[in-house]
């Protein structure tokens, strides 16, 4: 993994995942050159870490509105949507409820709109009906797609969006193999948490089942041809709603999350790497729970120990051989748990290979092909 920080594995991983989902290197490298000095200063450091992004984000911006001014719409497009990128890369890592997270994550959203609004790609904003209100999504029909289309619901983690799922490789993978994409921010995350207040749950098979509805709706969806993936986090939220939500026809889990609730047990016993600053706070914020001996007690549910034996489709686990996040054995054991999937495949990326690291921070494209070629075999 390209580390511009010496020792600061949070800032590094998060500067390779803005790269990976559409970022440019150089502008990118320029504005958090001057952040080298302060990678040292913890969560301190996240304030001006938010400046350099939020600067690029407005620049970028500012350069896609000069597009539009002349016209060049397209042009215009492929800018707004990496300052949408920037501004979220700013925005994970910061104190729950700052006003300049609040800001940035408004700004997030205002160019990606932006985005969608002047791009020529089939996307669009949904809203998916969610236990009496709603949770937004993007979908993603397949240039390919002839009538009836097969398609991919993808959870996201912890502390991603479906700004960052639809700027990642494998929405394109899928999209050139004829699979559709709905890429939803679950209760929890993205906007379901940060506007709506929809704080996560342990049954995923919850806006699972809601998705499918959705998607059944449409008009446009192969029902037969409904899978469900989900990267970090989400490999635990896709096997659980997979195990239980059975008009699914196929899961992934990129990211073997097997027991989540057992990390944090471990997490919080040793001084370990963090996916993002402010740590407790943010699970406390995503899991509703009101302090740190109340999320502890609470974590113990997210496991798939017991729900594994429920899934009965085809299952793919992949995983980084170098994942400092989710550690290898919980992959094994994912695996060796699924006893009722027809067909379970675990893949471990090497450096042969490329994407050794947390769901391919170092190189998501690897994982996204093989993934998609997974997905449309078993289709």
């Amino acid at each position: 993994m390209f580390e511009p920080f010496p020792g600061n594995y949070v800032w590094n991983l998060s500067f390779n995942i803005a790269i990976n989902t559409g970022g440019q290197i150089n502008e990118a490298l320029d504005a958090v050159t001057p952040l080298i000095p302060l990678a040292g200063d913890g969560d301190a450091a996240t304030v001006p870490y938010l400046e350099a992004w939020m600067g690029l984000g407005d620049r970028i911006a500012q350069l896609a509105q000069d597009d539009l001014d002349r016209g060049r719409t397209l042009s215009a497009s492929t800018k707004f949507l990496r300052a949408s990128n920037y501004y979220i890369t700013g925005e994970r890592m910061q104190h729950v409820g700052s006003p300049a997270r609040k800001l940035a994550y408004q700004r997030a959203l205002d160019t990606f709109a932006a985005f969608v609004d002047h791009s020529d790609e089939p996307v669009s904003r949904v809203e998916v009906p969610f236990e009496g209100g709603s949770i937004p999504a993007l979908f993603y029909r397949s240039p390919q797609a002839d009538g009836a289309s097969p398609v991919i619901v993808q959870f996201n983690g912890l502390d991603s969006t479906k700004e960052q799922m639809w700027s990642a490789p494998l929405r394109a993978e899928l999209g050139r193999r004829g699979i559709s994409v709905l890429m939803v921010d679950q209760p929890g995350t993205g906007e379901a948490l940060r506007h709506r207040n929809l704080t996560a749950v342990p049954e995923a098979e919850r806006w699972g089942t809601a998705c499918i509805d959705y998607l059944l709706s449409r008009g446009d969806i192969d029902a037969d041809r409904i899978g469900v993936l989900g990267w970090s986090l989400g490999g635990y939220f896709a096997p659980r709603a997979a195990a239980y939500e059975k008009r699914f026809a196929l899961c992934v889990a990129w990211g073997a999350n097997y027991n989540w609730g057992e990390m944090q047990l471990r997490r919080a016993g040793r001084e370990g790497e963090n996916p993002v600053p402010h740590y407790w706070q943010h699970v406390q914020w995503v899991w509703g729970q009101p302090s740190f001996d109340a999320f502890m007690a609470f974590a113990p549910q997210l496991s798939m120990v017991e729900a594994s034996s429920s899934i009965t489709v085809p299952f793919l686990i992949t995983h980084g051989a170098n994942d400092r996040q989710i550690p290898l054995e919980y992959a094994h054991a994912q695996y060796d748990a699924a006893v009722n999937s027809p067909h379970r495949e675990l893949h471990i990326f090497t450096d042969r290979e490329g994407g050794v690291e947390h769901v391919g921070g170092d190189n998501m494209l690897p994982a996204a092909s093989f993934i998609a070629d997974w997905i449309t075999e078993n289709f």
